[in-house]
């Protein structure tokens, strides 16, 4: 289907069209953003992919290493970028979310830093579409976090503390990490069920079963990588338990977007 496209954003400084895009489901409109990096070492190439119709993926947005930022889906249609994935329930994260892709090669590259410029431009970027949308606090998200174990990016590196500075997404200090009692792959009982009933609370998709089985374990790397990045080894520590009470206890409002 054609559909033209006008940089929506102010930060988008040009129009980079892609037609891997559909309608969003039952009418939804925008409630989270869901940002991503291309894991691909040449940034040129990865635009390409993601406006390549073979390739059956792509996003709304696409920011460079030198901040540029092009405007690839109308915001009013479902891109393919969060695939099989789920968060506080909601199946079809591609029909309620905004997608950003940020040029980085990410884990298969190394892991580089972001460069500051590319932050600044997330950053603006992000501001400006939560703001629009009225997306909550909460629902401003890494891949890894709707997609647990099936995917790591924007990866442990990415820099959500100075997004939370900036008035973007919700983050608290992590607890330091020490040694003592933790939780991981085997164990079971009501300690393990507490810990999944928090995760789901917060957000993330888990049966709760009392058991620390392969897709917990997968979740709580996830849940460290984005909120406690000192250690992710997907055990559940103290550390890793107190961020996440600390999360529960101060998030904000869902009609807020800071």
């Amino acid at each position: 289907m054609s559909v033209s496209l006008s940089t929506e954003s102010p930060v988008a400084t040009k129009v980079f069209p892609s037609p891997n895009h559909g309608e969003r489901k039952d009418g939804q409109r925008p409630t989270m953003v869901i940002l991503h990096y291309t894991g691909m070492p040449d940034e040129g190439e990865a635009l390409q992919w993601l406006c390549n119709p073979v390739s059956q993926v792509s996003a709304h947005y696409f920011v460079f290493g030198d901040g540029r930022v092009l405007h690839l889906v109308p915001e009013a249609r479902r891109a393919w970028h969060a695939g099989v994935s789920s968060w506080d329930g909601e199946a079809d994260v591609n029909s309620c979310s905004i997608g950003i892709e940020i040029a980085n090669p990410g884990h298969p590259g190394g892991l580089p830093p972001y460069p500051d410029a590319q932050i600044e431009s997330v950053i603006a970027l992000t501001k400006d579409i939560v703001t629009r949308w009225r997306i909550p606090a909460t629902r401003v998200l890494g891949h890894s976090d709707v997609a647990p174990g099936r995917k790591v990016d924007p990866g442990e590196l990415f820099p959500w503390k100075r997004l939370h500075e900036a008035g973007i997404g919700h983050w608290v200090p992590p607890a330091s990490v020490s040694d003592g009692r933790f939780f991981s792959r085997g164990d079971q009982g009501m300690p393990i069920e507490a810990l999944q009933a928090m995760l789901v609370m917060y957000g993330y998709g888990l049966r709760i079963n009392g058991v620390f089985d392969e897709d917990t374990e997968k979740v709580v790397s996830a849940f460290q990588r984005h909120f406690r990045p000192e250690r992710v080894d997907g055990v559940a520590d103290a550390s890793t338990i107190t961020t996440l009470r600390d999360l529960i206890a101060k998030r904000p409002s869902s009609s807020t977007t800071a």
